[in-house]
């Protein structure tokens, strides 16, 4: 499953700006860097909520340290891979109960804590980045349903197909489940909200 720029922005918490920043100075390269358009693979939107999350307490500088250490150290796996934590002043991998620090003494283990980078957070801009797992509450993103696009929860029915489904004011939101008998009313009001907002992120580009 590939991932729009605009779905891309919304899952991980990067401005759209930032994503093309990113892309042009090879900070992360999407895996569908071929395309005739930037899209993302699901790993992809992992690396990228952990920049985003480190880059709130540490600087861009530090994190490019980080993932060329990563290089150095022979540790080459897709960025998604690894779990990276920072305390403001370097970057760490965890493994376990410790920590490799990635930045300050590259290689050098350390105690540190896993900070789960699936819950919400603020992002720099301060915009409310979304729980990635729970995009909204009747909303789920689960990597081996539909490669990790955004469902309605415990279904294999897209977020987009249910709002546009009721976007023209054709279908009202209570006919949805003539169509698809899981989808409740509230799961369509979400799945609309969560499209609003991948657009109005989208807008932005």
């Amino acid at each position: 499953m590939a991932f729009p720029v605009d779905l891309t922005a919304t899952l991980s918490g990067a401005s759209v700006s930032q994503l093309s920043n990113w892309r042009r100075t090879r900070l992360l390269i999407p895996e569908h860097a071929s395309a005739p358009r930037a899209l993302y693979s699901f790993r992809d939107v992992m690396a990228l909520r952990t920049v985003v999350s480190l880059r709130r307490d540490i600087s861009l500088q530090k994190i490019r340290r980080a993932f060329s250490s990563l290089s150095e150290l022979s540790l080459t796996d897709h960025p998604s891979k690894y779990s990276l934590v920072t305390d403001g002043s370097s970057v760490y991998l965890v493994e376990e109960d410790e920590a490799l620090d990635l930045v300050l003494r590259p290689g050098q283990r350390v105690v540190a804590g896993l900070t789960d980078i699936f819950e919400p957070f603020t992002n720099m801009q301060g915009r409310q980045v979304v729980d990635f797992l729970r995009p909204r509450p009747h909303l789920e993103v689960r990597e081996r349903r539909i490669g990790g696009w955004p469902t309605i929860a415990g279904t294999r029915v897209p977020y987009d197909t249910v709002s546009m489904m009721v976007k023209d004011g054709s279908i009202l939101p209570s006919e949805v489940p003539y169509y698809y008998p899981s989808v409740r009313a509230e799961d369509v009001a979400d799945a609309v909200d969560f499209d609003a907002e991948v657009r109005s992120i989208g807008a932005t580009a």
